[in-house]
């Protein structure tokens, strides 16, 4: 198993969007096992010719969604992403239903406002 990142330097999306996004995505399909040691961040900034901020910059936020786990001078790994993403997505749903139904939405216009917004966030 080794990570497998593609960085486009010609595209709109920020290096380190891309890096993020590559690991995320590997994670979260089990191409990179829960448990997986990532390269440290000097490691993958010099394999991938980015900068060592662009790297950390990546891991930070990676970390912060759940995605990935710091354990000091042991190294970054895969966390059981799939755990923390639901119960974040769950926390949202809550938060979303219960704001709308302060505003007086229905049933109805609540589902059709989501239902909207990830057919704009998912491009279908």
């Amino acid at each position: 198993m080794t990570l497998k990142i593609s960085i486009d330097a010609g595209s709109s999306t920020a290096p380190y969007e891309q890096l993020r996004a590559q690991i995320s995505e590997q994670a979260r399909s089990g191409r990179l096992p829960v448990g997986y040691k990532l390269p440290t961040v000097r490691g993958l900034a010099e394999e991938l010719g980015l900068a060592a901020n662009t790297v950390a910059k990546a891991y930070r936020v990676l970390e912060a969604d759940g995605v990935i786990e710091t354990r000091g001078r042991g190294g970054t790994f895969v966390a059981p992403a799939a755990d923390a993403a639901a119960r974040q997505a769950a926390s949202a749903a809550a938060a979303y239903a219960a704001e709308a139904r302060r505003l007086g939405l229905t049933r109805t216009d609540a589902l059709t406002a989501v239902t909207d917004a990830l057919r704009a966030a998912y491009g279908d």
